[in-house]
């Protein structure tokens, strides 16, 4: 089934990871890709050590796309594309039974990845693949592919008066 956990509250990528947890506990294979993120997010290190949970790459550096120049916008493109046909491919040959795509509708919203192959991703997925999909704005099109759909919305958060991203916290 498809998982979507998207909107501008906190707590998306915390529970794709709780799903994914669930499902490691219970001996299914995941497969755990983060787009926009480095490998210093701080569930990263829980996650690489979790039997049955596989982590793809994540660049150790990486500016927040609103601050990248034109340069480091096509590299970082370049770079998540691969990361993105690279896990599709492994999610297949390997035959996992869950793939987690954190942050991919921000990865799409950013131009890092084409919502065409998304889209084609998702809707040619094996029946007995859970996909979960995070992120800000996914598409009505891939909404409509979804058999979970949670918008996670902001009512209150530190962010507002300033208070920057915390280590431990939001990332």
């Amino acid at each position: 089934m498809i998982h979507i956990y998207y909107g501008d509250g906190k707590g998306k990528t915390t529970a794709a990871i709780g799903l994914a947890c669930r499902a490691a506990g219970s001996r299914m294979k995941v497969l755990f890709v983060q787009f926009l993120k480095t490998e210093f997010s701080g569930e990263r290190h829980t996650l690489s050590h979790t039997e049955n949970i596989s982590l793809t790459f994540c660049p150790i550096e990486l500016n927040f796309t609103f601050n990248m120049d034109e340069t480091e916008k096509a590299k970082a493109a370049q770079l998540f594309r691969r990361i993105f046909d690279e896990s599709v491919t492994k999610v297949l040959t390997e035959k996992y039974d869950m793939i987690v795509l954190d942050e991919v509708f921000s990865a799409v919203e950013a131009g890092m990845i084409s919502e065409s192959s998304v889209y084609e991703f998702v809707s040619n997925a094996p029946k007995n693949l859970e996909v979960v999909l995070t992120g800000h704005n996914p598409s009505e099109k891939i909404l409509e592919l979804a058999d979970y759909i949670t918008e996670m919305k902001k009512i209150r958060h530190p962010y507002d008066k300033g208070v920057q991203a915390r280590f431990g916290i939001e990332f």
